[in-house]
């Protein structure tokens, strides 16, 4: 089996999550600025088998897009013309951050941990992935 990759996609950074390559764990990878996304998609599935990306869907509480939706459909047009051969599948990501700054709380990361941006957003990527995961079960 391939990996399965999930991208929390900011407008400054992107976090990254992937399963194992049996599909039942996802696990952060990265972050990386946005403007870097690309370049590394491309060098990370030269060496590893991605079966198919997941992306963060933005919704507001009435499950309308949200505004940064209007940032991540060209992102999605040019996924998929660099990876014709991988599908893209979309994952509601609402409370995503807050659940992972939770996450964070509660693995007893201090306050100065916890500002780290980066990192709130590879766990947001790892949290849309196992959702995603979950749902497809």
């Amino acid at each position: 089996m391939a990996r399965i990759m999930a991208l929390d996609y900011g407008k400054i950074r992107t976090g990254i999550a992937v399963t194992d390559e049996l599909q039942i764990i996802a696990s952060g990878l990265t972050t990386v600025a946005t403007s870097e996304l690309m370049r590394f998609l491309l060098e990370y599935t030269k060496k590893e088998n991605v079966e198919s990306f997941v992306v963060g869907e933005p919704k507001q509480m009435d499950n309308t897009p949200s505004e940064s939706e209007a940032l991540i459909l060209p992102f999605l047009e040019k996924l998929a013309r660099t990876f014709p051969e991988i599908p893209i599948a979309r994952q509601d990501e609402r409370f995503t951050s807050k659940m992972a700054f939770q996450t964070m709380i509660d693995s007893g990361l201090k306050k100065q941990q916890r500002r780290n941006k980066e990192m709130v957003d590879e766990i947001s990527a790892t949290i849309i992935l196992q959702a995603y995961l979950n749902r497809k079960q």
